[in-house]
């Protein structure tokens, strides 16, 4: 069980993860329970995610709100930046 592990990691780092990952789960020595905002993270090739609201309820990768912010902010950062940035 692993809770946040991208809190410490780069980008790149999450990457090494999910090799690390995946040699252990191919060569079934482990399984693994991961609570994550990272979209690297969940994007693990046959993940299994859960939305933990009420009800819990499973959803696809690409549903998940810290996919699509991170997508659209990648996307169009200039306008997230004018959002946050604009004077009151």
């Amino acid at each position: 069980m692993l809770d946040e592990p991208e809190s410490a990691l780069s980008p790149q780092r999450q990457l090494s993860l999910l090799s690390v990952i995946h040699k252990l789960e191919k060569a079934g020595k482990a399984q693994f329970i991961i609570s994550s905002h990272s979209p690297i993270l969940m994007s693990y090739p046959g993940a299994e995610i859960y939305l933990l609201d009420d009800p819990i309820q499973r959803t696809h990768y690409k549903e998940t709100e810290h996919y699509q912010l991170t997508k659209n902010f990648l996307e169009s950062t200039e306008l997230y930046f004018r959002h946050l940035f604009e004077d009151y």
